[in-house]
């Protein structure tokens, strides 16, 4: 088994599992909201540093959060299929990031959900 030396990567983790432990819908998805503009900032930082694997691990993780946030989508309501159109787009564009990277459209999806997450908290 390997373990991940990155004391970084491990305080997240284990920040994470601690916040969605106990957490409401609402909450949860304010989680899942950070978890893609933080991992789009991380991997942004990454390609410019040349640091691969990071930008890999950090586009996995923005990639899971999008997957979470459209599963716990209800379709029903009025804006179900906005949001599922919304949350599917945007892992497709950064499932293409992963073979092509491209910085300007990660950053326009870190800033569209960041201000997603300031509306949703009433900020």
């Amino acid at each position: 088994m390997r373990y991940n030396r990155d004391p970084g990567e491990a305080y997240r983790r284990v920040d994470f599992e601690a916040r969605v432990h106990g957490a409401n819908p609402r909450q949860l998805v304010d989680l899942c909201l950070e978890q893609v503009a933080g991992s789009l900032g991380r991997a942004i930082y990454a390609e410019k540093t040349g640091d691969n694997a990071a930008k890999s691990a950090a586009l996995t993780r923005a990639v899971s959060a999008l997957t979470a946030l459209q599963m716990g989508v209800d379709s029903q309501t009025p804006t179900g299929p906005a949001l599922i159109q919304l949350y599917q787009s945007a892992r497709r564009t950064v499932l293409d990031s992963a073979l092509r990277f491209d910085g300007a459209k990660m950053d326009t999806i870190r800033k569209d959900f960041l201000e997603i997450r300031q509306a949703m908290m009433g900020h």
